[in-house]
């Protein structure tokens, strides 16, 4: 018990003091999630527009293929970008394993089926007279997609902020292809595993809290969301 209580005070301690190394961490963990949901985003809500006002052959199959990969494992898309991108892969040549942009992709891999499949709920569940009214005005069909897509802003945007949720908080594939390179690749949810290995239970602690209080921030982001979707409803 005492041991914990040193850790914890040793963990506020770093995060009251600005420690470098691990601001550093959090600042890579961010920087990564960011690029990877608003690199994702745009194509994702489009595809779950599509899919929610269009009919072609094996539009159900597909819903539910994004549905299923919901609960893909992080480390499947890990081990899976891992043998695309090592030196014997189809895509060595590049040589993005270990770089943050493999983290990127893995993560944008990762939140993609949460957009579509989030997005194309909320999409569903408008009222479809936007979409016709807007046609029927004369818009063109990308600016009455866009009309919807205000319509529906609250959920969309809870859409991504559950991708985000869901990314920057995941081991599996950022360790796989980050390799966990200090001041490079290593994010806080690599760093926790490394040093609670190593029994350095402090630095651990610290990013937990940080982790912790941005679940706490995203939650109050989507009841705030989810309040404003029904008074607008």
């Amino acid at each position: 018990m005492d041991n914990l209580l040193d850790a914890s005070r040793e963990a506020l301690l770093l995060l009251v003091s600005g420690d470098p190394s691990l601001w550093t961490i959090v600042g890579i963990s961010f920087s990564v999630s960011l690029k990877a949901i608003l690199l994702t985003a745009p194509v994702a809500l489009v595809i779950a527009f599509l899919l929610a006002h269009t009919r072609f052959p094996g539009r159900r199959a597909l819903i539910t293929l994004f549905q299923t990969l919901l609960a893909f494992p992080a480390v499947v898309v890990g081990l899976t970008l891992y043998l695309l991108l090592s030196r014997s892969g189809p895509f060595g040549d590049l040589r993005l394993l270990f770089t943050q942009t493999a983290m990127v992709i893995g993560q944008m891999v990762l939140c993609f089926p949460i957009l579509v499949a989030m997005g194309h709920a909320a999409i569903q569940a408008a009222d479809r007279r936007a979409w016709e009214t807007a046609i029927t005005l004369g818009a063109r069909p990308a600016r009455a997609m866009l009309t919807l897509m205000h319509e529906v802003r609250f959920g969309l945007v809870a859409a991504v902020i559950a991708g985000f949720g869901r990314i920057i908080a995941e081991v599996g594939c950022s360790l796989m292809v980050g390799g966990n390179i200090l001041n490079h690749t290593r994010n806080i949810t690599t760093a926790i595993a490394l040093e609670t290995t190593k029994g350095q239970f402090a630095e651990g602690i610290a990013l937990g809290l940080v982790l912790l209080v941005l679940a706490l921030l995203l939650n109050f982001a989507l009841m705030l969301l989810q309040g404003k979707g029904v008074m607008h409803s």
